[in-house]
């Protein structure tokens, strides 16, 4: 794997799915594509349910995504403990690895591995912007990754099982190619994701995904 450009803030794109150097144009929002059975939105319901009353979770990945002409692939380590998250990121070939935290109850986050040393702050997305030139829409990422939606959120398409198969949302259009089936008492969750918007497209594989306990 090899990394061409600016590598941290592709790699920040690719593992945070959402990255745009101005404001995007935001997509056309996205319509219902087939029927959903009642069964099948009342089965959503259950998973959306379940998963928001399961809220430490993690996953590791792979990430491939392009901006213009750049262009890399990496891993992907992301943890989340309620509103905490540590998601670090690395590129094999180069050994090189960064690592954004923060903590949901102050608001604190911190970046790592970059030039001049960690950086902390009380605004994750300025922080990250200052550092990388990369607009990233934090708080949303945890929803974006497990297919969560919000009630009546708009330019969202279900695919025949009542799931989410595309959303549209600040200034991405993101689809779920691939799910996880349901199994051991744990619902369906993503397996293969991209986003896109204007010439920068994200994929995500996830190889793994763990959800604690309640």
């Amino acid at each position: 794997m090899s990394f061409r450009g600016h590598a941290l803030p592709l790699l920040l794109a690719a593992a945070l799915l959402s990255a745009c150097a101005g404001p995007a144009p935001r997509p056309s929002a996205p319509t219902v594509s087939a029927p959903v059975s009642a069964e099948a939105r009342a089965a959503e319901v259950e998973r959306q349910a379940w998963l928001r009353a399961h809220p430490d979770w993690s996953f590791q990945g792979r990430a491939a995504i392009s901006k213009g002409r750049n262009g890399g692939s990496g891993r992907v380590d992301w943890r989340q403990t309620g509103r905490d998250y540590r998601i670090q990121l690395s590129a094999p070939v180069t050994r090189q690895s960064w690592v954004l935290s923060g903590e949901g109850a102050t608001g604190q986050a911190r970046l790592e591995g970059v030039d001049g040393g960690p950086r902390t702050g009380d605004d994750a997305q300025e922080m990250l912007f200052q550092a990388t030139g990369w607009q990233i829409p934090v708080d949303g990422l945890p929803a974006w990754v497990r297919g969560l939606v919000d009630d009546g959120q708009a330019g969202v398409v279900l695919d025949v099982e009542g799931r989410p198969a595309a959303l549209a949302q600040a200034g991405w259009r993101v689809d779920y190619l691939e799910w996880f089936p349901a199994q051991d008492g744990r619902p369906a969750l993503p397996k293969r994701i991209e986003a896109r918007s204007g010439d920068a497209k994200v994929r995500l594989v996830f190889d793994q995904w763990d959800v604690a306990a309640p």
